[in-house]
């Protein structure tokens, strides 16, 4: 073969190399779903229930893909789906399964919790049953005294519109928001916790999850039974107790790259400490 000839040869063969790698010198780019090459920034909106165990799960998914951003935001449930469903947020939270009238979005269920009534530490009733808390609510009892406790106005706590803890909470006990008469209307958890824990006459309702955790932090206030069954964790788990729901993450469309990445470590084995970490019930494997 000529040195013309030969030069040839060796340029065709070099051109077919760097077409079959996509660039010469380099190796074939690795596939767009590797766990190595995620970035950007995932925004998170909605349930106060949902925000701190999303928050914690955002910080472990920080920790093991350096250049992915997790931003959690409250706001409540209906501010989950609003954000999801309008592509404010690339995620939606939701302390809820989801309705019939919002199956156009994606959800997906990561933990469970429960809903208690909630007591401060010091006040001496340990059990109400569901008749007395709906004419608690309604104002029909007024004073702790008529329900074995002491002589002393009874401060009803509820929860703000769109807060799905406040829907539970009226489908159970066949309220109408409308008939409670309330004290004082508070937003998320954390707000109707230091509520009660800072009034020794307040009832109110919130995370059972949220509220174990509260207690465990030495936080004074305590949960009572619903339906005569103990409001704990463990009866969340089991099915016994009759006020839980689904800790739900939502999109508006079929997730895909960094949404899907997310989605599925939150509802992964990798995840379970932090989930009972948060007094929540993880997924059945």
């Amino acid at each position: 073969m000529t040195n013309k000839k030969r030069t040839i040869a060796t340029i065709s063969l070099g051109l077919a190399a760097c077409f079959w790698l996509q660039s010469c010198g380099k190796p074939p780019k690795a596939a767009t779903t590797s766990t190595d090459t995620l970035q950007g920034k995932l925004v998170l909106t909605g349930s106060s229930t949902v925000a701190p165990l999303a928050a914690e799960i955002g910080k472990r998914f920080e920790s093991e893909h350096s250049e992915v951003r997790v931003d959690v935001q409250t706001g409540g449930s209906s501010r989950g789906i609003a954000d999801a469903r309008q592509e404010v947020a690339d995620i939606g939270m939701i302390s809820r399964d989801l309705k019939e009238e919002e199956k156009d979005l994606q959800g997906f269920a990561i933990a469970r919790d429960g809903i208690g009534i909630i007591l401060h530490q010091d006040n001496p009733v340990k059990s109400l049953k569901d008749e007395e808390i709906v004419d608690i609510y309604q104002g029909k009892i007024d004073n702790w005294q008529e329900v074995g406790g002491k002589d002393a106005p009874i401060n009803v706590v509820n929860k703000a519109e769109g807060r799905s803890t406040l829907e539970l909470f009226l489908k159970y006990f066949e309220l109408e928001n409308s008939e409670i008469k309330a004290a004082v209307v508070i937003g998320d958890n954390e707000q109707g916790i230091k509520t009660v824990a800072g009034n020794a006459n307040a009832i109110g309702y919130v995370s059972i999850g949220t509220a174990e955790y509260s207690t465990n932090e030495g936080v004074p206030i305590k949960l009572v039974p619903v339906g005569g069954v103990a409001a704990t964790t463990e009866n969340v788990q089991n099915g016994t107790f009759p006020l839980s729901r689904s800790l739900t993450l939502v999109t508006k469309n079929q997730p895909e790259g960094l949404d899907q990445q997310f989605i599925e470590f939150a509802r992964s084995p990798e995840v379970q400490d932090i989930v009972q970490e948060q007094n929540f019930v993880p997924l059945s494997e």
